[in-house]
């Protein structure tokens, strides 16, 4: 199945695709991006501003499927990164242009701030420290607030605060707008995007020819953006500089009635593997705890487990003890790259005409636009020709978000259009509408669960027990 449609905004094709079954088109092109996560559909947006022929390919049938999908959704100022690291240098800039960007295109961000919060004498020490690697880290907003003042702003918290580091600058985002938001830019400008496309091996000579589940495809320059694979395909370019493993974060997500209870992103005081169990609103109106972090040897090992959300449930009760008393909506579970390193694995190989973007951890949703600047930069060092760079036509993305008004409640938009008052999901409230929208979006969902991260539908209270059958009629209406 494809679906293609005139691009008004590309100078390099006449017309944009997305596909998802049968063989690849025969052409060749200038720059293939293999891994349709927020990484990848960043670099893909970044690649298509050039006159160039861009392919995006993924073995889901959906953009964000992997890591993207399932992360704690926090926009990061870079305060807590190793100082001078690549991460350090592109979280922060990541921070200012997804700020910007997801202030322009729609996306939902709350600028809540955070709270490290020291339980213990040991975290307590530790919180000068931490002050000042956010300034070696150019993040200069960040200071130690004592006990009185942490208890004042986060009345709910449980006994034995001893003080915390505000970092004000921290926020919490819709990732799955995020990736979307960049695929959409991409195929408008041209790029092909080609899905349930699994790279089984490679060749390499004057082009790269991948050997895909779909067949061959043809490349100069080749990026791997493969998260959790991006060691393997690293491999099959004849590289072994890191190996992935995979490191599962289990998560609770409470119900609505619960956000009440927590006005920031309440941080602990960073561990080995990572900063560990934290509670956080989200931008949807719940509330978040987790996530755990579990080194496996199994890269599609997400599911949860009653050990992990029991830790969950312990953690959780000492920070926010009343938490434990209110309704869960979902629990899931997210794998990250982790490489047993400090930062970043991005390499550059000119003379393969091949870019590696490994290890790309948690923080890799807020340098993503950072990520992808840096990359093209490597590319035309390879050899890419970078002229005639144009701005991708703006996107407006539908909000998903609590903190702007949403279709439901607008009564201009629902007379001029009532389908935006015919709710469908009512957990959720989400209308006939948006998920008509989201059905004829430029990047469609290859599924329910595509469709809920594009709408939210059947992602409230209930799980789509009352609205499942409803939701899947329009899907495989569309499908039709």
């Amino acid at each position: 199945m494809s679906r293609t449609a005139t691009a008004s905004t590309s100078a390099a094709a006449s017309t944009t695709t997305v596909t998802t079954g049968g063989a690849l088109p025969g052409r060749e092109y200038d720059v293939t991006v293999v891994g349709a996560g927020v990484v990848g559909s960043a670099i893909a947006r970044e690649l298509s501003r050039l006159p160039l022929r861009i392919a995006l390919v993924d073995a889901s049938d959906d953009v964000g499927n992997g890591t993207s999908k399932a992360n704690t959704a926090i926009l990061h100022t870079g305060f807590d990164a190793v100082p001078g690291s690549l991460e350090s240098r592109l979280v922060r800039e990541g921070h200012r242009l997804l700020s910007a960007y997801a202030a322009d295109s729609g996306i939902p961000v709350e600028p809540l701030g955070a709270l490290l919060v020291a339980w213990d004498e040991e975290q307590r020490a530790a919180l000068p420290a931490l002050a000042d690697k956010a300034v070696r880290n150019g993040y200069r907003a960040a200071r130690i607030a004592p006990a009185e003042e942490v208890r004042a702003r986060e009345p709910e918290l449980g006994p034995g605060v001893l003080g915390a580091l505000d970092v004000p600058g921290e926020s919490i985002i819709c990732p799955w707008t995020t990736t979307l938001a960049y695929a959409t830019q991409a195929v408008r400008a041209g790029v092909a995007l080609h899905l349930k496309c699994r790279v089984q091996h490679i060749t390499s000579g004057d082009v790269h020819t991948l050997g895909t589940s779909r067949g061959p495809l043809r490349t100069r320059y080749l990026v791997n953006a493969a998260g959790l694979y991006a060691d393997e395909i690293d491999r099959l370019l004849g590289h072994a500089d890191f190996d992935v493993t995979p490191r599962r974060g289990q998560l609770i997500v409470f119900d609505e009635l619960a956000r009440g209870l927590v006005r920031h992103i309440l941080l602990p005081v960073p561990g080995a593997l990572g900063k560990g169990v934290l509670v956080s609103p989200t931008v949807y109106g719940n509330v978040m705890l987790g996530p755990t972090a579990e080194d496996l040897d199994d890269k599609t090992a997400t599911g949860s487990s009653a050990e992990g959300l029991a830790l969950l449930r312990e953690k959780g009760r000492r920070i926010l003890p009343a938490l434990l008393d209110e309704e869960v909506t979902a629990v899931y579970a997210g794998l990250r790259a982790a490489t047993g390193s400090d930062d970043y694995a991005i390499r550059a190989r000119p003379a393969q005409r091949y870019v590696t973007v490994g290890g790309i951890r948690s923080t890799g949703l807020t340098a993503s636009m950072a990520i992808a600047a840096h990359v093209v930069e490597l590319l035309a060092d390879a050899g890419l020709p970078v002229s005639g760079a144009r701005e991708p036509e703006p996107v407006r993305m539908p909000n998903l978000g609590e903190a702007f008004p949403r279709p439901y409640r607008d009564a201009e938009l629902i007379a001029r259009d009532p389908e935006y008052g015919r709710i469908v999901c009512h957990c959720e409230r989400v209308t006939r509408g948006e998920i008509r929208d989201a059905l004829a979006q430029a990047v469609p969902p290859g599924s329910m669960d595509g469709l809920r991260r594009r709408t939210r539908a059947r992602g409230g209270r209930c799980q789509g027990f009352h609205c499942g059958a409803a939701v899947r009629a329009l899907f495989e209406e569309a499908r039709r």
